[in-house]
């Protein structure tokens, strides 16, 4: 901002303290109230032609700063103020609250327009920090715990311990040993919590963060990382990726680089949460969860994988256009199923099971009906589940040679048979809420339907065929 030419922006010398220029901006906002701050959030650009400038300068100042301000930006103007005003000047100076001074040639819009453009392409690098840092991490996870722990604090440019219930299992970076008493102090205040969480101390200076190793924010062992900064969101996301990896590396043994890939591949949306739970071995029961776009869609914040991840207390979550899936330790409460649909995603959750046997065709069945129903459904949820007294083993083969038909011609003609068969069972054999789902006419359903019954030998018009294929469809293994 101070450096664009275009703005001619002059910083009062005096009015800087030590690495004011480098503090970040989130917003520019116009305001000429008499007290703006109870109105901001921290971190403003505040832009004022001094219209309506009170009479206690001093006040008004403190006030600013103490909302967290990051600079105040004063416009120069004919009929206003055509030079700076000495109060104004003196109680900046005095606050430490950088003072701009606008020149009358630059419209408060243009600034406003260069620190969108430059918080856009602030976003656009730390996406592709965070990119290639999953891309790091990843490749060090074949490494085992050790080479995993050092690629992290290579990326974040700090120490890292990886601590276990009373021993460190890894560090990097010249990580204190033992580590100072509030870091320990802090890990026993985030070992007393659930779910996924993390707490930041300052140590010496500097500042330390603690939190969980994934899945399912195991308070056994935890990430410890310190540094003379704080982290700011782009460290924080690749601190969740190598929190889940070093959790999921610990437990996968010798598989540690299939399961860095995959997991990694779940977090940039290539690979399914099927791949990674394979990838689990030896994992408790866990659950498959899915969600759709719902009516108008997920808004912004919903659509944000950090949002997700703490909704759904996981932080292995893909999120793509219209769709999001993830990996569960339990099945999430209906309050918050309710809140995603809030927020425009319509969820279902799978059955639990050992994570190399999760099903991602049930889940795929479920979301169906839940979208049908336009409510979230949770397997295993109603006294009529009767899921657990059937042999997965059996219910595999069955799906299998039930619809083997219909697979068979989708695999040769991509004729969509299999889809077009669960959509309209999910819809209770309705044409038009199935074609409006699928995108086709109602006609082309039809003669889906009809080719369907052909290919299987059935009357679809049975409600114990119906049935059959329901489940058929539900245990059927992924395509």
């Amino acid at each position: 901002m101070v450096g664009n030419r275009e703005l001619a922006l002059d910083v009062v010398p005096e009015t800087l303290r030590p690495g004011a220029l480098d503090l970040p901006v989130r917003w520019a906002h116009v305001s000429e109230l008499q007290d703006p701050a109870p109105y901001l959030v921290g971190g403003e650009l505040i832009l004022t032609a001094g219209v309506n400038l009170p009479e206690r300068i001093d006040r008004y100042v403190r006030g600013l700063r103490d909302a967290g301000v990051t600079a105040l930006g004063f416009g120069l103007t004919p009929s206003v103020h055509e030079t700076l005003p000495e109060p104004l000047r003196r109680a900046c100076a005095r606050h430490g609250l950088p003072l701009l001074v606008v020149p009358a040639r630059t419209p408060f819009l243009a600034v406003n327009r260069a620190v969108s453009v430059a918080l856009t392409e602030a976003g656009q690098r730390d996406q592709r920090r965070i990119t290639a840092a999953r891309e790091t991490l990843t490749r060090a996870a074949g490494g085992g715990l050790g080479e995993l722990t050092s690629a992290l604090a290579g990326q974040l440019r700090s120490w890292v311990a990886l601590v276990g219930a009373g021993d460190v299992l890894a560090s990097a970076h010249d990580a204190p040993a033992p580590l100072p008493l509030p870091v320990r102090d802090l890990m026993a205040t985030v070992r007393a919590g659930s779910g996924i969480r993390s707490a930041t101390t300052e140590v010496d200076g500097g500042f330390v963060v603690v939190q969980p190793v994934y899945p399912q924010a195991t308070a056994s062992h935890l990430v410890v990382v310190g540094r003379s900064r704080r982290l700011e969101g782009a460290d924080r996301a690749i601190l969740a990726v190598g929190a889940a990896l070093l959790g999921l590396v610990g437990r996968a043994g010798s598989d540690a680089a299939e399961l860095g890939a995959a997991a990694t591949g779940l977090l940039l949306g290539r690979t399914s949460p099927g791949e990674v739970a394979r990838a689990l071995v030896g994992s408790e029961a866990v659950r498959l969860v899915a969600g759709a776009a719902y009516r108008r869609g997920p808004d912004e914040v919903a659509q944000r994988p950090d949002w997700l991840r703490a909704r759904l207390d996981t932080p292995l979550v893909s999120v793509r256009p219209g769709r999001f899936a993830a990996i569960a330790g339990s099945a999430p409460p209906l309050a918050v199923l309710e809140d995603l649909r809030a927020h425009g995603w319509l969820a279902a959750v799978g059955a639990p099971a050992p994570a190399g046997r999760l099903s991602e065709g049930e889940v795929d069945l479920l979301l169906a009906r839940a979208q049908a129903l336009g409510r979230p459904v949770v397997a295993g949820d109603s006294p009529l589940d009767f899921d657990a007294l059937v042999d997965p083993g059996a219910s595999r083969g069955f799906a299998s040679k039930a619809l083997e038909p219909l697979v068979s011609l989708d695999q040769a003609g991509d004729r969509s048979l299999v889809l077009t068969l669960r959509t309209w069972l999910a819809h209770h054999g309705g044409w038009e809420p199935t074609a409006a789902e699928l995108g086709v006419h109602r006609n082309s359903v039809r003669h889906r339907i009809a080719q369907v019954e052909k290919a299987l030998g059935v009357d679809l018009a049975d409600p114990e065929v119906r049935m059959r294929l329901w489940f058929a469809l539900r245990w059927a293994e992924p395509g």
